[in-house]
């Protein structure tokens, strides 16, 4: 999909968690930004914060605010930061806190307003819930957000990606595309798996990423939004 014909925010999920949301978002912003965007992330809710001189900080919602410009609030970037590295219901439990909707729309329209694309990444996989009355497709019908999914490659990625796929639609979430990216470097037949994927997944395909631990992922950038 060209940049051009994005919506002003989408939101990334995952087939599982473990397989690059964090990285495939942060080479979208990246990929918008190289084509003059101005493109900020979001990591509503967070677990697994460590303590430290700024407040509590998430090492992925960390990777977003670096790879976001202009550079937002970090309490708008992350509404939700909490310290121990459980599911978000469990997390939220333990620190004492009632997640709830209103506190992520505030801080959502503040960085819709200073954005031309706000990519608001998700936590574990689509169904992962985010508290006892909330999952996610409750915050993306409330920010009226259309869906990106990452599809983790590895054994397994086809039911998987297919389940995931159905599950976005069932809960009337709009899945605009879907990127590969690469986590199992021992995977055999890789490319012919990514071409079942892309036949039997009815989403337009956002493009590829090649697995590189570590990667500054401006440098992968130019493997997403290539059409």
């Amino acid at each position: 999909m060209s940049p051009s014909a994005l919506p002003p925010a989408f939101y990334v999920t995952g087939t599982d968690t473990g397989i690059g949301k964090t990285f495939s978002s942060c080479a979208l912003l990246h990929a918008l930004r190289q084509r003059g965007h101005r493109a900020v992330g979001m990591k509503p809710v967070a677990s697994g914060c460590e303590d430290t001189a700024e407040g509590l900080r998430n090492e992925d919602a960390t990777a977003l605010f670096a790879a976001s410009l202009p550079t937002p609030a970090y309490a708008d970037l992350n509404p939700y930061a909490l310290p121990l590295p459980l599911a978000p219901e469990l997390a939220a439990a333990a620190a004492g806190v009632t997640l709830s909707l209103a506190p992520i729309e505030a801080a959502f329209a503040r960085l819709r307003a200073q954005a031309d694309t706000v990519v608001v990444e998700g936590v574990g996989g689509w169904l992962a819930p985010l508290s006892t009355t909330l999952d996610q497709s409750h915050l993306v019908h409330a920010l009226q957000l259309p869906v990106v999914m990452v599809v983790g490659l590895r054994l397994g990625c086809l039911n998987h990606a297919r389940l995931t796929a159905q599950a976005i639609a069932a809960s009337g979430a709009t899945c605009i595309g879907w990127i590969a990216n690469e986590v199992d470097p021992q995977m055999e037949r890789i490319d012919d798996n990514v071409g079942l994927l892309r036949a039997r997944l009815p989403l337009p395909f956002w493009g590829r990423l090649p697995y590189a631990p570590g990667a500054d992922p401006a440098q992968l950038a130019c493997h997403l939004l290539t059409s």
